[in-house]
C-alpha cells in the first residue's frame, strides 16, 4: 500500500471521528483510524500527525458548514472578548480554535485564567448572571502529580476556563498540536485581532449587542415556571398540574428522539401558553416564544392539538391532507403519542432544571 495514500486515509477517518464527536483526542483517533485502515500493525510513518488530522477537521468544517462558519467563528470571537471583560481582573488569555480559527459546529470557547482563589473566579461567573460546572482532574505531568481547575461555563456558547495559580501567568504551556508554545490572546491582543480580521467592526457596538442578548433557556424557564399553577381538568389530565405533565411529555420524548433538539423543545414548550391565555393556549405560547425556536419546533408546537382531532378521526379531511403531506407528519405524531401518555399520576420526571440543561447541553454539541 502507498505509504503517504495510507497517511491521509488515517487522517481523514481520524478527523471524521473527531469531526463527528467519537473522539475528543488525537491520538485515540489516529490509533482507532489506523487500525481501521491497515487492519493490523501500522508503521509509524504511516501515523499523521496531529496538525495534519486538524488541517483535514477544517477542511470537513468548510465543507460542511459552509459561509455560517465565519460568521459562528467572529460570534464566538466576539462573546470571548465579552468574557474575558468580566473576568479581566484574572489576566485572562484566549487560546485554542476560537483564537487560531480552526473551529467546527461544537467548539468550545478555551481561556486560561489565573487566581489564586478559584471561589474569586466563580464569584465574577456569578456576578454576571453565569451558569458554571466545576471539574478537578487530578493528572501526573513529568512525574508531578497535579490539579487542574476547570470551570464549564454555559451561555450562548459553552466555555472551558482552566484556572491557573497566578505564579504560572507568564509560563506558556507547549500545543499538543505542534509541541511548540501554544498561541494565546490577552484582551488587548483579541481586540486587535478582531479589528484586523474584520475591518469596520465596532468593538463596543458588538460588546453592547452581546451583553444585551436574551438567553432563549432562560426564557424557556421564565415561561414553564408558572405552568406549576395551572391546573388541568382532571377528566382529561388526572395527572396534576401542566408543568409536570410538560415534564413528562419531555421525558417521553428523550425516551424516542434523545438527539432531535428541535422535537425535544416542542416537547418541553408545547403547553406554555395555557400559563398566559387558556382560552388559546397555541397562539399564546407561540407568540411568547417568538424568534427563541425554529420554524420546526414552531410547526410542531401550532399543530400538536390537530394531531388529537386527527387521530380521534375529527379532523376535516383538506386538514389532515395538509398535515400529512408535511415533512415533520410523523414527528408531529410522535409528539402526539408523548403527549397522550404524559398524563400519568405519581411518576417520577426530570426536574425542570434538568430539561432545561439536557436541552441546552444538546445544543452545544
Amino acid at each position: 500500500m502507498n505509504h503517504s495514500k495510507t497517511r491521509r486515509q488515517i487522517a481523514f477517518l481520524a478527523a471524521r471521528m473527531m469531526y463527528d464527536r467519537q473522539e475528543s483526542e488525537y491520538y485515540r483517533a489516529k490509533m482507532k483510524a489506523a487500525r481501521r485502515v491497515c487492519q493490523g500493525w501500522v508503521k509509524p510513518a504511516d501515523l499523521p500527525s496531529n496538525a495534519e488530522i486538524r488541517d483535514e477537521i477544517q477542511h470537513l468544517a468548510r465543507v460542511i458548514e459552509g459561509d455560517r462558519r465565519n460568521d459562528h467563528l467572529r460570534a464566538m470571537r466576539v462573546a470571548a472578548l465579552w468574557l474575558m471583560k468580566q473576568l479581566h481582573r484574572f489576566h485572562p488569555r484566549l487560546i485554542g480554535s476560537v483564537l487560531t480559527g480552526h473551529i467546527r459546529d461544537g467548539s468550545d470557547i478555551d481561556l486560561h485564567v489565573f487566581s489564586d482563589s478559584l471561589q474569586a473566579v466563580l464569584s465574577d461567573l456569578e456576578f454576571a448572571n453565569l451558569r458554571y460546572e466545576v471539574l478537578i482532574k487530578n493528572v501526573r505531568k513529568d512525574g508531578v502529580p497535579r490539579n487542574y481547575r476547570h470551570v464549564l461555563v454555559h451561555d450562548q456558547f459553552r466555555f472551558e476556563l482552566t484556572v491557573y495559580p497566578l505564579r504560572d501567568r507568564t509560563d506558556i504551556p507547549k500545543s499538543s498540536i505542534t509541541g511548540k508554545a501554544i498561541e494565546r490572546a490577552s484582551i488587548p491582543e483579541l481586540e486587535q485581532l478582531l479589528r484586523r480580521e474584520y475591518p469596520g467592526i465596532e468593538i463596543d457596538d458588538s460588546l453592547a449587542e452581546h451583553d444585551s442578548r436574551v438567553d432563549p433557556y432562560q426564557l424557556y424557564t421564565y415561561l414553564l415556571l408558572p405552568l406549576e399553577r395551572v391546573k388541568e381538568d382532571p377528566r382529561f389530565h388526572p395527572e396534576g398540574d401542566a408543568l409536570y405533565h410538560s415534564l413528562q411529555v419531555f421525558d417521553l420524548a428523550v425516551d424516542r428522539a434523545p438527539y432531535d433538539e428541535e422535537f425535544l423543545a416542542a416537547a418541553l414548550l408545547h403547553d406554555v401558553g395555557k400559563a398566559i391565555d387558556p382560552a388559546d393556549h397555541v397562539a399564546a405560547g407561540l407568540e411568547a416564544l417568538g424568534d427563541f425556536i425554529t420554524e420546526r419546533t414552531h410547526w410542531l408546537i401550532e399543530n400538536h392539538m390537530l394531531a388529537h382531532q386527527i387521530r380521534e378521526g375529527r379532523l376535516g379531511h383538506r386538514a389532515a391532507k395538509r398535515l400529512r403531506a408535511h415533512e415533520d407528519f410523523d414527528a408531529l405524531m410522535l409528539l402526539n403519542e408523548c403527549d397522550r401518555l404524559g398524563r400519568r399520576v405519581g411518576v417520577p420526571t426530570s426536574s425542570l432544571d434538568e430539561a432545561i440543561d439536557y436541552l441546552r447541553n444538546l445544543s452545544s454539541l
